[in-house]
């Protein structure tokens, strides 16, 4: 079995089956496929917390870990090669295959997550310029990474784009490839960092967006990750102000007969990311949120879900046992991560010169679970005809695999990552008064049109002229 001109096994008797790894090292979760390289369909899938998870929740916790600890970034370069490992073994042993049968690796990840991949220390991707090691396409032995695979297996790593848009980025424009067509692609892979992509078959521009981890359940008072018995569809009667939720692992709603026998194995546990996104949209629509984001305690004489919680108010979803509720704090919360998305979408926007985009594409395991329409709602992206928006999966995975399986897409997201115009979000002077606008409920400034052909928004309440008169005061600072 050759790679380029390199031989890399011989196996004695007949070998008919090989075997290749596609793997995305997120900063919350690894995901990996076990391709086989003769037909292309994956023969399994796996995948695993990324457990530097223990030396950091965000990126820049694990920057300020190897920036603190003396051998902090070879620990968790320890740790994630590890994770790989356990990876492999377990898709080889779902499919009934030796280690020793996988001879090909690709690898995407965001910069920090490829550098501690690589051995490659990441203090310099922690504050500006957020110099990269290394921005290629990388081709390397397996061994060298210590990957217990075939002996002469190869690993390729995607290439890098700038200090905070990585192999990811690049793994999730080779899956969508936005250059192939004259109609202007917004890309969004919503994570603890926020990947963004804007461009078309003239220019792509790319950016990344500190949301934080609020969309994943994190610091969110009833937030936890998908699991089964976690609510992560919610609808809101305008009228009584009554919940109704789905919990993952049942398709019953929770007014429905026989909804608390099919979640008697798992209890209503909390709120993953998109049933966050949906209560906090339809709370919105309800006018339980002002477009401020201000819980309305005037209605808990309406409904008794609405609660006081010290000098601000709570919404119950769920009464029990647990109390899961959405505080003011979690309303803030989620306000400041989707702002931060919003407003690197249109730095990009403004840089390309537009006021509006063709089709939006949701990528990420986040993006791939949400409703769409609530992610409009809520003013996590800008408004555009919800036909033309779509999950996209995990496409900086699909990515992966396509440079698994095609040589020759490995030259072709070389070539076009150096075609990507870089924005740095973190020395972007105007980031911040995009930022102010963007807390609003779906947007402070933008009509949002299209959104209102398909959603009745409810109509701004005027706001007090000292309200407005603070609001300019930071949008210009």
């Amino acid at each position: 079995m050759h790679a380029g001109s390199q031989l890399i096994g011989v196996w004695p008797g007949f070998h008919d089956k090989v075997y290749g790894l596609a793997v995305d090292v997120g900063s919350t979760t690894i995901a990996a496929h076990l391709c086989n390289l003769e037909s292309g369909e994956v023969a399994a899938s796996s995948g695993a917390m990324n457990p530097q998870i223990r030396f950091g929740e965000d990126l820049m916790s694990r920057v300020s870990y190897a920036m603190m600890n003396p051998g902090g970034a070879e620990q968790m370069t320890a740790a994630v090669r590890g994770a790989l490992n356990a990876l492999a073994a377990d898709v080889a042993l779902q499919a009934g295959i030796s280690v020793s049968d996988i001879l090909e690796l690709t690898v995407v990840g965001n910069p920090i997550m490829h550098h501690l991949l690589l051995g490659i220390d990441p203090t310099e991707l922690g504050g500006a310029p957020f110099a990269l090691a290394t921005d290629s396409a990388l081709g390397l032995r397996a061994a060298e990474l210590g990957l217990s695979l075939h002996p002469g297996a190869r690993v390729y790593t995607l290439p890098c784009i700038a200090g905070h848009v990585g192999a990811d980025t690049a793994g999730m424009i080779l899956a969508e490839r936005p250059d192939l067509s004259p109609r202007l692609s917004l890309l969004v892979d919503v994570g603890t960092n926020a990947e963004i992509v804007l461009g078309n078959d003239t220019r792509l521009l790319a950016c990344s967006s500190p949301t934080g981890p609020a969309f994943e359940g994190a610091q969110i008072s009833s937030g936890q990750r998908a699991a089964p018995g976690t609510i992560e569809r919610v609808r809101i009667d305008p009228a009584t102000l009554e919940c109704r939720f789905r919990v993952i692992g049942s398709d019953l709603w929770s007014d429905d007969p026989g909804f608390a026998e099919a979640v008697a194995g798992t209890g209503v546990t909390g709120i993953c990311g998109s049933g966050i996104i949906e209560v906090i949209a339809e709370m919105y629509l309800a006018g339980i949120i002002s477009q401020d984001g201000v819980i309305d305690g005037a209605l808990a004489a309406r409904s008794e879900r609405i609660v006081p919680t010290g000098r601000t108010f709570a919404y119950t979803v769920h009464l029990g046992p647990p109390l899961l509720q959405v505080t003011q704090n979690d309303v803030r919360a989620i306000q400041l991560a989707k702002a931060a998305l919003r407003a690197g979408v249109q730095l990009l926007m403004d840089r390309m010169g537009v006021t509006q985009v063709d089709r939006i594409r949701l990528a990420g395991a986040f993006g791939s679970h949400i409703d769409v329409k609530y992610a409009m709602i809520l003013g996590m992206i800008p408004d555009c005809e919800l036909s033309q928006v779509s999950s996209a999966g995990n496409a900086a995975g699909t990515g992966a695999r396509i440079a698994l399986l095609d040589k020759a897409s490995r030259k072709t997201i070389e070539d076009l990552v150096h075609r990507v115009e870089k924005i740095e979000t973190a020395i972007e002077p105007k980031f911040q008064a995009h930022f102010v606008e963007a807390m609003g409920i779906p947007h402070s400034t933008e009509p949002y049109p299209q959104l209102r052909k398909a959603v009745p928004l409810p109509e701004p309440k005027a706001a007090s002229p000292r309200t407005n008169t603070r609001s300019r005061r930071r949008a210009g600072a």
